[in-house]
């Protein structure tokens, strides 16, 4: 059952911003998330600040310098079926299509699923663990199949449940934010934050800050992305894992490389070990070999999912193969 709160719909960002200021007050966007984080006392929320009412904060439009601005409001499945990004930046609009089930790519928002909580189910159980207030990470030692094979430090083992979030690190995207003190902008790479540098929260983002608008600079001559995901069930899961790739090519050669994977860390896990390998390089049988052994060559896993390590090396390696094959196999 969900707790009792109050609920306000502004129709202007600085009353949605002031409103934020308030204990406890959390955002209402697409609620796919915050619902079921109330219902499950994951998370307090005495006040709910509705952004549905606030105009300018959906759609998709070019910029001036031939990138995109994305509207924070904007619904998961436009993402994935609009023209642009689908022309310009396949990866998002293929990562955005692997989000969860057509119902909740329908009501989830852009800005909602970068800051979404973690699916681990020590914390969304009945468990005072270590990112609730807790003493203890139950997952480093206990049921940790579907848990983080980097970025951990033995603090907190969830892994960073957006698909969206990998391909706009990728892509060099950023995120403007509106606060009560000041107006600034976040690269997406740095707006997650490791549980090594606070275990408790999942964002940057400080009290009445709203994220408004998703900015990806024009793609790179020849770019090649792609989104993969692996997950139990067609639908609903979470990936097991997943890879972002953002390729700047000179014909066969990539000039450029950023990979970022998923469900492989509490963060989105960019595998700068990879990209050394493939930047300046020709995709060849012997490029591909050392780029994804070098991917997982880091890897920390646990007790319960040491599999991830040879699932993400096969999966690296079937996707660097597509990429000199217009994405096909």
């Amino acid at each position: 059952m969900l707790p009792k709160f109050s609920y306000v719909r502004p129709d202007k960002l600085a009353q949605a911003v002031k409103h934020l200021e308030t204990d406890k007050a959390v955002i209402h966007a697409g609620g796919t998330d915050l619902l079921g984080c109330l219902r499950e006392r994951i998370m307090d929320g005495d006040l709910l600040v509705s952004l549905g009412g606030l105009k300018g904060l959906a759609g998709i439009k070019e910029t001036a310098d031939g990138g995109l601005s994305i509207g924070a409001l904007t619904t998961i499945t436009e993402v994935s079926e609009n023209r642009l990004v689908r022309d310009k930046y396949p990866g998002l609009a293929q990562g955005a299509a692997e989000v969860a089930s057509p119902q909740l790519r329908n009501q989830g928002t852009l800005g909602g699923n970068l800051c979404q909580k973690p699916r681990c189910w020590y914390f969304r159980g009945e468990f005072h663990c270590l990112r609730k207030g807790g003493g203890l990470c139950f997952a480093i030692k206990g049921e940790n199949q579907f848990h983080a094979i980097f970025g951990h430090d033995k603090i907190c083992a969830i892994t960073h449940p957006s698909d969206t979030a990998p391909v706009l690190v990728a892509l060099n995207a950023s995120v403007d934010v509106v606060g009560p003190a000041v107006n600034r902008s976040i690269a997406v790479e740095d707006l997650h934050v490791p549980p090594a540098e606070d275990v408790r929260a999942e964002t940057v983002l400080k009290r009445g800050e709203i994220i408004t608008r998703i900015t990806i600079p024009a793609p790179a001559p020849n770019l090649y992305s792609s989104y993969r995901k692996i997950r139990a069930r067609r639908s609903w899961d979470f990936a097991l894992a997943g890879a972002a790739l953002a390729f700047a090519m000179d014909g066969d050669r990539v000039s450029r490389a950023n990979v970022v994977l998923s469900g492989a860390a509490p963060v989105p896990w960019r595998s700068t070990a990879m990209e050394e390998v493939l930047s300046g390089s020709t995709l060849t049988a012997e490029t591909i070999f050392r780029a994804a052994r070098a991917a997982v060559a880091e890897a920390r896993p646990l007790a319960g999912n040491q599999y991830k390590v040879e699932m993400f090396r096969g999966m690296l390696e079937e996707e660097l193969r597509k990429v000199g094959k217009g994405g096909e196999v």
